[in-house]
């Protein structure tokens, strides 16, 4: 049995009526004779040209089956990319069992260095941003939600309480350009290392390049960068983007992702939405290849129904164990 999650924020508008109607259109019963072997484990290179392995002639090659039955969800409907991401992230745990392998050894990647995440604290009211911070001890990184009118209140305040790596997210929240360099430069001088989606996504083009070649910390699109095709626009606008397994429908397209921004020399950031341990530990196997790691999503809820994911001096690193590894409750 493989496990898969489609976590639901309202501003893309999949509900949980809309991803049960999408699942129930899935005709999956065509790939039941899907049969891999642990001797038979080609995985796609993520740092190949062609992204993958090949493997021994007439064995099944678990990249090619995988894309096979991710090409048929992907071309059921448009839209919808949370659910499709919920099949993807249950394949790949399910196929990571089959081979009786961790998906990172899948995708061909090893834990390798620590990656830190960051948690993040979110706009509030400003006498609640200490207790937030303190809530957040086991983490080495703090992204702090801004793109208000109280920004510099909330840089000053939570500069008093920490002395934390600090990454910002303006969520789209400067209005226009000059507001944004101002903001950036703020950030610079109170030691930010980095800040995404500062200025709305259907700002003109001319003012994010302007922005781009201007600012002191590398900017990273989020809201504007959702699925693969979207890299050809966005590597003129920003210094990297922010890939998150519910925007790219799945790891797969993620690490395909990866592949195109490390080409043409963009940053990468591996996020979240707010997710349960299944998401975040998927998004987790692919960490190792990113610049930037927030994957605080399932110590942000109160009903995860699998075990939270294991903090280690504020690393999470994927369990070695088959699949995505998470452990129900």
């Amino acid at each position: 049995m493989g496990y898969g999650e489609a976590s639901l924020p309202p501003y893309h508008g999949e509900t949980q009526e809309s991803v049960m109607g999408f699942l129930s259109k899935l005709k999956l019963e065509k790939f039941e004779n899907l049969n891999l072997t642990p001797n038979r484990i080609p995985h796609p290179d993520p740092m190949s040209s062609g992204h993958r392995s090949p493997g021994r002639r007439g064995e099944p090659d678990a990249s090619m089956e995988i894309a096979r039955i991710l090409k048929y969800v992907g071309e059921m409907q448009k839209g919808n990319n949370a659910a499709k991401a919920s099949v993807d992230i249950a394949l790949h745990d399910l196929v990571g069992k089959m081979l009786n392998k961790p998906c990172y050894e899948y995708f061909g990647l090893k834990p390798g260095e620590k990656k830190y995440s960051s948690f993040t604290i979110a706009i509030d009211k400003m006498d609640s941003l200490p207790t937030k911070i303190k809530e957040a001890k086991d983490f080495k990184i703090l992204k702090i939600k801004l793109g208000t009118k109280d920004d510099e209140k909330i840089v000053h305040i939570v500069k008093n309480e920490t002395d934390k790596k600090l990454y910002a997210d303006a969520n789209q929240g400067w209005s226009d350009k000059s507001m944004a360099i101002e903001r950036l430069w703020m950030l610079k001088e109170n030691g930010f290392e980095v800040v995404e989606q500062p200025m709305p996504v259907d700002c003109k083009d001319d003012d994010m390049i302007w922005l781009k070649e201007k600012s002191p910390l590398p900017l990273l699109g989020d809201e504007a960068v959702k699925r693969l095709d979207d890299l050809e626009k966005a590597k003129e606008l920003f210094h990297g983007i922010n890939i998150k397994l519910m925007k790219s429908t799945g790891m797969a397209e993620a690490c395909k992702m990866i592949v195109l921004a490390r080409e043409v020399n963009m940053k990468v950031m591996v996020g979240c939405m707010t997710e349960t341990s299944c998401a975040v530990l998927a998004a987790s196997h692919l960490a190792p290849l990113a610049d930037y790691v927030d994957l605080d999503g399932a110590f942000l809820i109160s009903n995860n129904p699998f075990k939270n994911p294991e903090l280690m001096d504020g690393c999470i690193s994927p369990p070695e164990k088959p699949g995505i590894g998470i452990e129900v409750i």
